[in-house]
């Protein structure tokens, strides 16, 4: 009887050691990425000192002690005024070296407006890759680019790691001004309040209006609506609504021209006709009479965006006018009011 169940357990942990051993084979690419990633996060935990040190520290400027107590700040108004979840998030700041520490890599299909995505565990499907190695990033976008996608490499100023790990200030961040300061981490807090698994143009647009909105009432609560902040804060965000309501209408011109496009026309035709007309859509950036920029094609006058580029606008800002009917029309511009319905109806994860 005993050599039966002796058997019977010998024969379960075979099955259970293969098991362990396939699903190790199927997704060692992830396992190995997500261990990366575990230990660059790690290193900037580690790395981060205590924001209290660095207002005790007579060495550290006075300028930026002044922008960590207003990141504390902006902070408590998300909590108690806006009603966004209280972490233990940007208490600690990571001192970049004046370097960056992330790379986010974007694809999109070459003749349609179509992310590439890649699954993860939890938060499902995303249509980006971050790594703490630009090398990596690198490597991954050359790999994309030979398979034939349209492929982009971009640093974010921040990012939420949704709970999993304590999320600190970036010594760039301190560079900002206080209505981007406050726009960024109003943005990134609501990310740990909702967030919905697979639905990442959801996530980020939400964010992107939470954060908007969020910045305006903090700099009017702080400074005053007639606030040299605050206006300036206007003028910046004008300026860049003008640009991305370019990008988001030029979009909709590379949709149309990519869905005129026959499977049998020949390769270099269809790469002819969507160079000229990304090259008119960043030439006409120039006539949006922005406040704060002359010559905003100027950025592309080396390397034309390519898809990627343009998908990232819809993430980020396809569904702002959504959000911001249902905020007036439904909530009177109640914001705490609209994030706690957005929480309820999204659960977070």
């Amino acid at each position: 009887m005993k050599m039966g169940i002796r058997r019977v357990i010998k024969r379960l942990s075979i099955a259970l050691l293969t098991a362990l051993l396939i699903v190790g084979l199927i997704y060692w690419e992830l396992i190995i990425y997500g261990f990366q990633q575990g230990y660059g996060q790690l290193n900037i935990i580690w790395n981060a000192r205590p924001v209290e040190e660095y207002l005790r520290d007579p060495s550290f400027p006075d300028s930026l002690k002044s922008r960590l107590e207003l990141i504390t700040e902006i902070r408590k108004y998300a909590i108690d005024s806006l009603g966004l979840k209280d972490t233990e998030n940007y208490k600690t700041l990571y001192d970049q070296q004046g370097k960056e520490v992330m790379w986010v890599v974007l694809a999109s299909q070459p003749f349609k407006l179509e992310s590439k995505l890649w699954e993860f565990p939890i938060v499902g499907s995303v249509p980006y890759k971050g790594f703490f190695k630009k090398e990596r990033a690198e490597k991954l976008k050359q790999e994309l680019e030979n398979e034939g996608w349209d492929a982009m490499i971009r640093n974010p100023g921040g990012w939420s790691t949704l709970g999993w790990f304590t999320d600190p200030i970036l010594s760039k961040m301190l560079m900002r001004s206080e209505g981007d300061l406050a726009n960024l981490i109003i943005h990134e807090m609501s990310h740990a309040t909702i967030f919905v698994k697979d639905s990442v143009e959801l996530n980020e647009n939400l964010a992107t209006f939470i954060g908007d909105r969020g910045a305006e009432q903090f700099l009017i609560y702080k400074y005053g609506a007639d606030s040299e902040e605050y206006t300036t804060y206007l003028k910046e965000d004008e300026d860049y609504l003008k640009y991305v309501n370019h990008m988001l209408r030029g979009a909709k011109l590379l949709d149309s021209l990519y869905n005129e496009m026959k499977e049998t026309d020949p390769l270099p035709y269809k790469k002819t006709l969507k160079e000229k007309l990304i090259r008119n859509i960043v030439e006409a950036t120039d006539t949006l009479s922005l406040a704060l920029t002359r010559h905003p094609s100027s950025r592309f006058k080396k390397h034309l965006p390519n898809n990627a580029y343009f998908l990232s606008y819809r993430q980020y800002q396809a569904k702002q006018t959504v959000f911001g009917e249902e905020w007036k029309m439904r909530f009177g511009s109640d914001l705490r009011g609209y994030i706690s319905y957005m929480s309820k109806k999204y659960p977070f994860l």
